[in-house]
């Protein structure tokens, strides 16, 4: 069940919510009771067997918590920490890249071993992360340990962000699991987020996403064709998992949480570390505080730096999948900002900076969309004019023509023109609050419209 299906809008989470706010249901431990069912129901939805995988990792991660807490520090706690790294990241490598790892052993030593062909969970990679984050946060004392294994439940499985994040950490809510509040503005708040981020999906992600797979999926594109399929990939993927993150949000201050933002504009960065530190930021944060920090971060030796950073970008780029191209493009990356950090790269002109960042997460973006890395180069040889390619072809203008609405919407709404706006104006004038109330409501149900009809609705991390 995604966000931005009729399902969820209108069954789904009109019933919870009614469940939650039913006068009858008071006490705070009843409403967690209500969202721990429903975020079970939830992912049971779309996995009726991996549910009882998700179960488990609650329950296991319950009990290393209350270790930890009991042992306090030393030898016996740092033993639980590993027990705990161990068993989540074991589970994470049996069900998202054993099959991969068999077949690559397949292909260098010549064997035939049965690659299992064993099914990803949805969601394992997020729900895994904050597991994670709980127990290490328990033995960091950046929260107190649950006693209760439905609080650890609620904070793992909360529906909002189970199936493709924000990864919540586990002290950013610690307190509010037991003690959270919604006033009308909250809630009023929440739904104002909710309905943003369903018309970046709807409106923009969804419909830039058919120009993209059709050009992806295209054997002989000319060069302006490539580009345009490039573009599409990349406003695709900002929205997609943007305006999935704001509809979590903001489905959570509906019911009283407040996550940390996912997103900052990152398609206006002036440097590739600019770029990351605006771009899914609870997965940076998360390795950087988890894994690089711990390495020694970067007051380090610059050989211990270089470490470091391939480390966290070895990472990064196996998280999203289990395929060489995301191992490669998160390499790409690990290239890219070790010159930065070794350069000390600031560009003194912020067009050039910007320009130069776009290329290369443009270029990224093609090796995290191709199916393989032959399909990768083969695509990027046709964006740079290599071989016999025609510079352009008789889809350009289509395309351009057939979607310039959504282009131009994608390219405007990377650029922070709402806080601009909000700056210039005093938003506080009933006038102005109607008229842009007006224009999100038409939004809406516009996106609505493309919903109920059935149009293409795809989700990029479903995958991860």
């Amino acid at each position: 069940m995604v966000f931005s299906s009729t399902t969820f809008l209108f069954l789904f989470l009109p019933i919870v919510l009614i469940l939650y706010y039913n006068p009858i249901f008071k006490s705070l431990k009843f409403k967690n009771i209500i969202l721990i069912l429903s975020s079970i129901f939830f992912y049971a939805w779309g996995e009726p067997v991996f549910v009882l995988l998700m179960l488990a990792s609650i329950i296991l991660n319950w009990f290393f918590g209350l270790l930890v807490d009991k042992y306090q520090s030393g030898g016996k706690a740092k033993a639980v920490i590993a027990a705990s790294v161990f068993f989540n990241m074991g589970m994470l490598f049996v069900f998202k890249y054993l099959t991969f790892t068999l077949q690559n052993l397949n292909l260098l030593l010549g064997t035939h071993l049965n690659t299992l062909g064993i099914e990803l969970p949805i969601g394992i990679s997020f729900f895994t992360f904050q597991a994670m984050s709980y127990v290490i946060d328990v033995y960091r004392k950046n929260g107190n340990v649950q006693k209760n294994p439905l609080n650890v439940a609620l904070y793992i499985s909360f529906f909002p962000q189970l199936i493709a994040g924000p990864i919540v950490r586990y002290k950013t809510i610690a307190e509010q699991i037991n003690e959270r509040h919604v006033t009308a503005d909250d809630f009023a708040n929440g739904v104002y987020r909710f309905m943003i981020g369903f018309c970046k999906k709807v409106l923009i992600a969804n419909n830039v996403a058919l120009v993209a797979d059709e050009i992806f999926g295209n054997a002989e594109n000319s060069v302006a064709s490539a580009w345009i399929g490039a573009i599409a990939y990349t406003l695709q993927i900002l929205f997609d998992f943007s305006g999935y993150s704001e509809m979590a949000i903001g489905l959570g201050k509906m019911f009283g949480f407040t996550f940390l933002e996912n997103f900052d504009y990152p398609y206006i960065s002036k440097s590739v570390s600019e770029f990351w530190r605006r771009w899914h930021i609870s997965l940076g944060t998360w390795f950087r505080d988890y894994v690089y920090f711990p390495l020694g971060g970067s007051r380090v030796k610059k050989s211990r730096l270089v470490f470091n950073l391939f480390v966290v970008w070895s990472l990064t780029g196996i998280w999203h999948g289990a395929n060489w191209t995301f191992i490669m493009w998160g390499l790409l990356y690990f290239v890219i900002l070790t010159i930065e950090k070794l350069t000390g790269f600031t560009p003194k002109l912020k067009a050039f900076g910007h320009i130069y960042t776009m290329f290369f997460v443009i270029i990224g973006w093609v090796l995290f969309r191709a199916d393989s890395i032959g399909a990768a180069f083969d695509y990027l040889k046709t964006m740079f004019g290599i071989g016999t390619v025609n510079l352009t072809d008789s889809t350009v203008l289509f395309y351009l023509s057939n979607y310039k609405f959504y282009f131009a919407a994608g390219i405007l709404c990377c650029f922070p023109i709402v806080p601009f706006i909000k700056k210039k104006i005093d938003t506080t004038k009933p006038v102005i609050r109607i008229i842009a109330g007006v224009l999100l409501l038409l939004s809406f149900l516009l996106s609505l419209t493309f919903i109920i009809k059935g149009s293409y609705n795809p989700f990029i991390y479903f995958n991860f």
